[in-house]
């Protein structure tokens, strides 16, 4: 997805419209609902911080979504024992988790540890 339209499904998610993220934000804060702040700080500055973090929690659910799916198929190539699946599913994988590690998400030894256990099931393969 790119990153204007990313952009844009957050912002009509803050508005409230019916998209299957809309209700991400609400269930997982208690600040947005409807896309109204329910509990509103005094200062300008923090009134935009608490949007800010709404969006940026949104994107980093974004994130760990596609990356879990990206793992899930390449474990599911390796289940099947398709061997040039499983290599486009490894490199996508392997992509994903060093991008979480730039994002901030994984910390850079957990992002080690999982291309590692990657690396050995691709290997395992015969």
């Amino acid at each position: 997805m790119k990153c204007r339209k990313k952009r844009a499904i957050i912002l009509q998610c803050m508005k409230g419209c019916p998209h299957p993220l809309s209700d991400a934000h609400i269930r997982g804060s208690r600040i947005f609902y409807d896309g109204e702040v329910n509990v509103l700080p005094n200062i300008k500055s923090a009134k935009k911080r608490v949007k800010v973090i709404a969006t940026k929690t949104l994107q980093n659910k974004m994130f760990k979504s596609q990356l879990r799916t990206a793992v899930k198929k390449y474990l599911a190539a390796v289940e099947a024992g398709n061997k040039a699946d499983a290599e486009a599913a490894y490199r996508v994988a392997v992509k994903k988790v060093d991008q979480a590690v730039c994002h901030g998400i994984l910390h850079k030894n957990a992002a080690a540890h999982k291309k590692s256990q990657f690396t050995k099931l691709y290997n395992s393969m015969n």
